[in-house]
């Protein structure tokens, strides 16, 4: 079914909408955060939330793409509860992706650095459009879905030591360019 036409159920509050973004969604959903959670059980249930937040935000709003609305609400979801999940444990998968960037993004910590995070967010836009598009999907997909290492040489089918090195050049490009652009350490 067509994104419009299952936004068109929500405004009508037919329950038939969330099965239909389920079957549509639903698995890039769970994917997206089971690599964030690591917990099948959470991943479900932030899905979940994610479609009940969508239940009562449309309408008024009709969310355009669909798709990518309704993954940057699980993947809010997923962070905010593997907060809560690891306030004094740590979760390999997205604190290793994570630590990998901290090397080439400065740390916010004052108001004013705040404010500057979305200019932050337009030069990496910019960055990513400088790359050629596999190595550009290579980054969103460690870094924005946290895949691992393993499911990134899978798909690319390459190994996961070539995998390592170019996400180590792209990070390196990105550091360059932030740092031409007067952006980091």
């Amino acid at each position: 079914m067509e994104d419009a036409k299952i936004i068109d159920l929500f405004f009508l509050r037919s329950e038939t909408a969330v099965a239909e973004l389920e079957q549509k969604y639903g698995t890039a959903c769970k994917s997206l955060a089971f690599h964030i959670l690591n917990s099948k059980e959470d991943a479900e249930e932030c899905v979940n939330d994610a479609y009940l937040a969508l239940w009562n935000n449309i309408p008024p709003n009709r969310p355009n793409p669909l798709r990518a609305y309704l993954c940057q609400i699980v993947r809010n979801l997923s962070i905010k509860k593997y907060k809560a999940n690891t306030a004094k444990k740590r979760n390999s998968f997205y604190d290793m992706s994570l630590e990998e960037l901290a090397e080439c993004i400065p740390a916010r910590e004052t108001v004013e650095d705040q404010w500057d995070t979305k200019e932050l967010g337009k030069h990496l836009d910019a960055f990513l459009g400088t790359l050629e598009q596999k190595n550009r999907i290579l980054f969103v997909r460690r870094y924005w879905f946290s895949a691992s290492l393993a499911e990134l040489a899978s798909e690319f089918h390459i190994t996961e030591h070539n995998a390592t090195v170019r996400l180590s050049r792209i990070r390196a490009k990105l550091r360059d360019y932030l740092s031409k652009e007067g952006i980091g350490k």
